[in-house]
C-alpha cells in the first residue's frame, strides 16, 4: 500500500517467470561462474613437449606423426584425436566469441548436461548440476587439451584429454569431444547458431535444441542400451 509502483513492478516480474517455458534457467549466471579460469583437479599437461618429442617428429609427415599419436593413446583409457589445422582454425575463432556451451550426454534414462568452457587451448566440462550448486568452485570433470604447435608446419594439432573416472568413462568423454566438432566446426549455420544463442542471448537458449541436434547426429547412440529410445 505505501509503495504500489514497487508492488506493480514486483508482479510483473512475477507474471514473467510464470511465462518461461518448462526448463528455462538463467543460463548468463553460470556462464559467469565460468568465465573465470577454469580450475581442473588433474595433473597439469600444458605443453606439447611434456608427450612428444617434437625434435624427433619434425623430419616426419602429418600422415606419420598422426601414427604416433594415435598408437600412443590407443593403448591408454582416454580420448585423443588429430585435428586438420583448418577445422580447429575454425573452432578457435569461434570459441574466441563464444566460450562456453552446453553439451548433453546421453544416460540410462534421458540426458545429463555439462558446461563447457574454454581456458586458452584447454577445454573443460563440468556437469550442470555441478556448476548450479557450487558456482566457480565446480571441478572439471573432463578437459580437452589441443596442441597447435604443429599447425602450421604439419597442419594439423594434436588433441588429448583427462578425465575424472569417477563420473566419465571413455565412450561418454569421446561423445562430449565429438560434440565440439559437432557444434563448433559445422557448416550447418542453424547449428553454430545455438552456440551463439547460448553466449549471447541465453534467455533464448533451449536445451531441448541441443538434444535436437545430438540425435540427429547420432552422436550419443552407441549410448544408449539396446531398447532405449533417444527421449530426454
Amino acid at each position: 500500500r505505501s509503495s504500489p509502483d514497487v508492488f506493480e513492478s514486483r508482479m510483473e516480474k512475477r507474471h514473467e517467470v510464470k511465462k518461461q517455458p518448462l526448463g528455462y534457467s538463467k543460463q548468463g549466471e553460470f556462464i559467469r561462474c565460468m568465465e573465470e579460469k577454469a580450475r581442473p583437479i588433474f595433473s597439469l599437461i600444458n605443453t606439447l613437449e611434456s608427450i612428444l618429442n617434437i625434435e624427433m617428429v619434425k623430419e616426419k609427415s602429418a600422415e606419420e606423426i598422426k601414427q604416433i599419436w594415435s598408437q600412443y593413446f590407443s593403448a591408454k583409457d582416454t580420448v585423443y584425436a588429430v585435428i586438420p589445422a583448418e577445422k580447429f582454425d575454425l573452432i578457435w575463432k569461434r570459441a574466441q566469441k563464444c566460450p562456453s556451451f552446453l553439451y548433453a550426454l546421453p544416460r540410462k534414462e534421458g540426458y545429463e548436461f555439462f558446461v563447457g568452457q574454454w581456458s586458452g587451448t584447454e577445454l573443460h566440462f563440468t556437469s550442470l548440476i555441478n556448476v548450479q550448486t557450487q558456482g566457480e568452485t565446480a571441478p572439471s570433470q573432463l578437459v580437452l587439451y589441443h596442441y597447435p604447435e604443429l599447425q602450421e608446419e604439419k597442419g594439423i594439432v594434436l588433441m588429448t584429454a583427462e578425465m575424472d573416472s569417477k563420473f566419465l568413462v571413455v565412450q561418454e568423454a569421446q561423445c562430449l569431444a565429438n560434440q565440439v566438432q559437432l557444434f563448433y566446426a559445422t557448416d550447418r549455420s542453424e547449428t553454430y547458431e545455438l552456440v551463439e544463442t547460448f553466449n549471447h542471448r541465453s534467455s533464448e537458449f533451449k536445451y531441448m535444441s541441443v538434444i535436437a541436434e545430438l540425435e540427429q547426429s547420432g552422436l550419443g547412440r552407441a549410448l544408449r542400451p539396446a531398447g532405449v529410445s533417444d527421449k530426454p
